[in-house]
């Protein structure tokens, strides 16, 4: 994926001035993200969570999915085009998504015409948008994921079914071992807390304070 509206990269010995923290529903994200914007006194860029169309995918009707996908990739294209990343901006974004998950999803849920379709769309706006300098990927057993789910208590989630679950994980896998725009640090959050343990945050606020370079991978000490 190539940008040619958006300012490229930043030189690997300058800090990251947009980071995008992505991993599969409720692996953490959102959390995350909002921990780094106030230590890093950065921006958040949050992603869109009112479709009108997801109630009706998760109840599986006819035609929703397609509804569901094309209604997030415009409105998260909006967002990251509107990205100001010029010289002008003094403090680096926290996105809790990647443009690019919008497609990990479309290829789960899309029938084969529909799908045809929905990469025209996607192929357009994906050259028009910046890429991001770090990509912080959480990933999570498919069991954690489950539990998380299930502790949210949100209505409609608690439809996904177990099988799913695990297709999106796996699809995560997939997506990210094949990633190369970014550099990429990979978090296993299975045996992390963030919240409740100070000891994982400072550590990885630590890490994040030197480069990235390719795909790295990050366990802090106490969950070893």
């Amino acid at each position: 994926m190539k940008a040619f509206s958006a300012p490229k990269r930043s030189c690997a010995s300058n800090p990251p001035r947009l980071i995008a923290v992505e991993g599969p529903l409720r692996v953490g994200k959102t959390s995350l993200a909002d921990i780094l914007a106030v230590h890093l006194h950065a921006r958040r860029l949050r992603d869109v969570e009112a479709n009108p169309f997801l109630e009706l995918f998760y109840q599986g009707v006819s035609g929703a999915a397609f509804q569901t996908q094309l209604y997030f990739l415009w409105n998260r294209f909006k967002q990251w085009q509107e990205l100001d990343l010029g010289k002008s901006a003094n403090r680096p974004i926290i996105s809790d998504y990647l443009f690019a998950k919008d497609k990990i999803f479309a290829c789960l849920n899309l029938e084969p015409n529909e799908l045809e379709l929905y990469e025209h769309y996607y192929s357009f706006f994906a050259e028009q948008v910046p890429i991001p300098d770090l990509v912080i990927y959480l990933q999570a057993r498919p069991r954690t994921l489950k539990e998380r789910i299930a502790k949210k208590q949100i209505r409609a989630e608690q439809r996904i079914s177990d099988e799913y679950i695990k297709e999106v994980a796996e699809a995560y896998e997939h997506f990210f071992f094949h990633y190369k725009e970014s550099d990429l640090l990979v978090i296993e959050t299975s045996k992390i807390d963030f919240i409740a343990r100070e000891g994982d945050l400072q550590e990885l606020l630590a890490r994040l304070s030197q480069p990235v370079k390719g795909t790295q991978y990050f366990l802090p000490l106490g969950s070893a």
